[in-house]
């Protein structure tokens, strides 16, 4: 498992390398492509992640921290805690570039070093979650695999379009980095099972805001019909493992 892991970390540090190299596919006009992915990454977060949460709510019950009384769902604000958090990141972008058809926000920006260091750590994130997760086993590896590349690739995408120069010759590594370093952090230490639950919530939150902000903006360039199968395809596959 842990070899397979390995490889899988390996693959997504790639992924952001290279799949640059997609760029004519994938570019604007909103390539059907991107609404797929998107789809299927939302449909792992409602259909796996979000199912459990409900048993990472009862881990974080049994832990019996003094703050967890305070809160009644405790995962879930943390989920809407992720969502919040790259809300505010895409909407610092957006004001920086001018606006979505403006040019690339310069790289003297401190708004791409915001994004750098966020994203850095989401990745930092997926790729601890390779090695410790809710639900173990080859299957889930190879699902959550799966829904992470997917996902990522529409991350890759947004970044190049907000910071282009700056997250080619910067950007796109440290990200490839990041998920390698989750990883080897994954190996080396497991954290509680509720700590575990929260960074899970975190990414469920995360994963659904930077898929709808594409699917969704205010000129409707998203792809439905493209979102709509992948979303309905990848959900038949997790119902079906």
């Amino acid at each position: 498992m842990i070899l397979l892991s390995c490889l899988l970390a390996v693959c997504l540090a790639l992924l952001h390398l290279y799949v640059r190299l997609l760029s004519p596919v994938l570019d604007a006009p909103r390539s059907p492509w991107l609404s797929l992915a998107g789809g299927a990454a939302t449909a792992y977060v409602f259909v796996h992640i979000f199912p459990d949460l409900c048993a990472g709510q009862d881990a974080v019950l049994r832990t019996g921290w003094a703050w967890v009384a305070v809160l009644d769902r405790h995962v879930f604000l943390i989920a809407l805690a992720g969502l919040l958090v790259f809300y505010a990141l895409e909407r610092a972008a957006l004001g920086a570039r001018g606006g979505r058809e403006a040019p690339p926000a310069s790289p003297g920006q401190g708004v791409f070093w915001l994004h750098l260091t966020s994203f850095g750590l989401y990745n930092f994130l997926i790729g601890y979650l390779l090695v410790n997760r809710v639900t173990p086993g080859p299957a889930s590896l190879v699902t959550y695999f799966l829904a992470m590349a997917l996902h990522m690739a529409g991350n890759d995408y947004g970044l190049r379009r907000h910071f282009t120069d700056s997250y080619r010759h910067l950007g796109r590594l440290v990200l490839a980095g990041a998920v390698l370093a989750g990883w080897g952090f994954g190996i080396a230490f497991q954290v509680h099972d509720a700590v575990l639950a929260v960074l899970f919530a975190f990414l469920a939150g995360g994963v659904v805001m930077n898929t709808m902000k594409d699917e969704l903006p205010l000129d409707g360039s998203g792809n439905a019909p493209a979102f709509t199968l992948g979303a309905a395809g990848y959900a038949a596959l997790l119902l079906l493992v």
